[in-house]
């Protein structure tokens, strides 16, 4: 346990990341689709003479620079302060394996801002072609920001054999390329692209919608029906590229959705199946939104109808994050580092020398006489303490106290007993548990484990009000 724990109270610090994730997926996406979508757009009002549908992207593009520029950038700092808080182990691995493509990331996003602020600012104030051209270079280089971050983002599921042969052995950067360019890099780039493509169109729903119908009919319909036309490529490859996204997924972790597939008829299926679910509903009632609210009848087509569609598209992204999260359970890295921050290779080490022996947050008095192996201060009060940073350590990566995911909640009906119980499965889980799946074993000594238990009991079943009580939690 090298790191302090993040205790953010009811949502977790999980949530946090993604509360935050979410709109900055929505608006990032946007930036590299709706980047292509305005150059593509000017140069067919351009080539057709259209004067009205210039002045329409010109207030998109303030709309594009605001949006992407301001909270799109926003939200980006504001995900690298969340990981480092509610993950640092896994935030201190991907960055030193990936500084150097993250510098390359900052690079081509310090030329997407300029790029963006040149194509809004110099609109009629340079000719024509070259504002084109600004556009398409803002284009290209947000694409390149993808690229990278795609591979950072699958290297997390999937960082393949060549990798993990050298993890933890100061060598990971002589397998750099493989880690970046892992097994699932190409299918996520597709559908990440396709995602990107048809938030361009929905955004740009939003500035068609407050065209004046009564005033300009046949522009209103023009670019309505010209923004629908950008949700049709996800729709129809989508299932292609990610069926080949399932495909090269690693078995266990295809297995948490066969796990939820398996137990719909009992209710019990698992959050990542949910999730999926809640993509595909969400993706099917966009897609009929905009055919029958936008393409057959777009004069009809309102702010309030534009807006219904970002909340769609808003709730399918963060299923879909939702549901890739899910997926790399119980990994944060796939088959190297758990959810919690322990590392696979140093499961038996932790065991034998204990989770908490080596950690900066232990007092002197609370740690063991290196001589006899015994407590220093023995009792029950170095025990709680034991316990709950076994219990932060460990549990709060995913669980809170009395939010979401409550220990309280799951613990409600056992005694001292059932919980020693579910520790030891937890920490030698059988083969054919399904917690297997998707929780981190249990690490540490006999004595750290009671004591966990220890603390787990007491967290669920005060003892009457008191200052122990008070300091338990």
């Amino acid at each position: 346990m090298n790191y302090p724990a993040w205790d953010v109270p009811v949502i977790g610090g999980g949530w946090v990341i993604g509360a935050i994730a979410i709109f900055h997926v929505l608006i990032s996406h946007f930036a590299i689709g709706g980047g292509l979508y305005l150059p593509l757009a000017e140069q067919k009002a351009r080539r057709e003479g259209r004067e009205d549908w210039l002045k329409v992207l010109r207030s998109h593009a303030k709309f594009f620079l605001v949006l992407t520029g301001v909270w799109g950038a926003v939200t980006g700092v504001a995900i690298w302060f969340a990981i480092g808080l509610a993950s640092p182990e896994g935030t201190s691995t991907l960055i030193h394996n990936f500084v150097f493509a993250w510098a390359i990331e900052w690079t081509f996003f310090f030329m997407e801002l300029t790029c963006v602020a040149v194509y809004y600012y110099t609109w009629d104030k340079i000719p024509a072609r070259l504002h084109i051209k600004v556009g398409y270079f803002y284009a290209v280089t947000s694409f390149f920001s993808l690229v990278i971050i795609n591979g950072i983002l699958t290297f997390m599921l999937t960082p393949g054999a060549d990798w993990l042969s050298v993890a933890g052995t100061g060598r990971e950067s002589s397998a750099f390329w493989s880690a970046l360019f892992n097994p699932t890099y190409f299918p996520s780039l597709f559908l990440r692209t396709l995602v990107c493509v048809s938030l361009a169109g929905v955004w740009a729903l939003v500035t068609a919608s407050r065209i004046n119908a009564d005033k300009e009919p046949r522009l209103k319909a023009e670019i309505v029906r010209y923004s629908v036309k950008w949700l049709l490529p996800a729709f129809f490859l989508m299932p292609v590229f990610f069926g080949w996204y399932l495909h090269l997924v690693p078995g266990s972790q295809r297995d948490l959705l066969h796990l939820g597939v398996s137990t719909v008829g009992p209710g019990t299926f698992t959050q990542v199946t949910r999730a999926v679910l809640v993509t595909v509903v969400t993706s099917a009632t966009i897609l009929a939104v905009v055919y029958f609210l936008a393409w057959r009848n777009p004069l009809g087509f309102k702010l309030g109808h534009a807006l219904v569609v970002v909340l769609l598209a808003l709730a399918a992204t963060a299923s879909t994050e939702q549901a890739r999260e899910m997926l790399r359970k119980p990994y944060v890295v796939g088959e190297h580092m758990y959810s919690n921050g322990v590392r696979k290779s140093d499961v038996e080490r932790l065991n034998r020398e204990g989770y908490l022996t080596g950690s900066p947050w232990l007092r002197d008095d609370e740690r063991l006489d290196p001589k006899s192996g015994r407590p220093l201060v023995p009792g029950s009060a170095r025990q709680l303490v034991l316990g709950t940073m076994m219990m932060r350590g460990q549990c709060m990566a995913c669980h809170t106290v009395g939010g979401y995911r409550s220990l309280r909640a799951l613990l409600a009906e056992r005694d001292l007993p059932a919980i020693r119980n579910i520790l030891a499965m937890l920490r030698k889980p059988p083969d054919d548990s399904p917690y297997r799946l998707f929780m981190p074993p249990l690490v540490g000594t006999d004595s750290e484990v009671e004591a966990l238990a220890v603390y787990l009991h007491r967290l669920v079943h005060p003892p009457a009000a008191g200052p122990a009580t008070a300091g338990a939690e």
